[in-house]
């Protein structure tokens, strides 16, 4: 047979360990990160994929519609599949990306889209050739979807040659 409980001793009990998990669970839900450094981090997978020359991972960050627009020499790429095409001949030579990471800047134009802009220097090669630094203006238009932040424009803008160069 059970011993007789005091009723007191096992509502404090129980009120004490509810108090100890709304503790958990507000420390555990913490600080979230601002809209724009989520955007800033989607930026840096985007550079870090790119750089592997991991398609795969380059398709998650990027938006899937056919209004995805990357503006590369002056020719406009519509489409992610277009891309992400592009991308691979790309990857079969020299293709590396050295963003400015202390010059980004993300701005929230609304709840959904952020528009970012980061000084970069894209070293691009054909296959066995040097490549040469060339400075740009990276701008990229992401927009929030149900799977997080997507990448669903790429325009960089070249930099004369003059224009400093961020380190690599």
């Amino acid at each position: 047979m059970n011993a007789p409980t005091d009723s007191r001793h096992s509502c404090k009990g129980f009120i004490e360990t509810l108090f100890v998990a709304g503790v958990l669970t507000f420390s555990s839900a913490g600080v979230t990160a601002a809209p724009q450094d989520d955007v800033a981090l989607v930026f840096d997978q985007f550079v870090k994929a790119q750089n592997s020359h991991d398609v795969i991972a380059v398709r998650e960050l990027l938006l899937d519609s056919p209004n995805f627009l990357w503006v590369t020499r002056g020719a406009p790429i519509w489409g992610r599949d277009a891309a992400l095409k592009r991308f691979e001949t790309l990857y079969q030579g020299t293709w590396k990306l050295s963003p400015d990471m202390a010059n980004l800047k993300a701005v929230l134009v609304s709840d959904t889209t952020a528009q970012l802009h980061v000084p970069i220097t894209f070293n691009i090669g054909a296959p066995g050739q040097p490549a040469p630094d060339a400075p740009f203006l990276m701008n990229q238009t992401l927009v929030k979807t149900a799977a997080g932040w997507r990448i669903a424009n790429i325009l960089p803008i070249p930099l004369p040659a003059a224009a400093t160069v961020p380190p690599k």
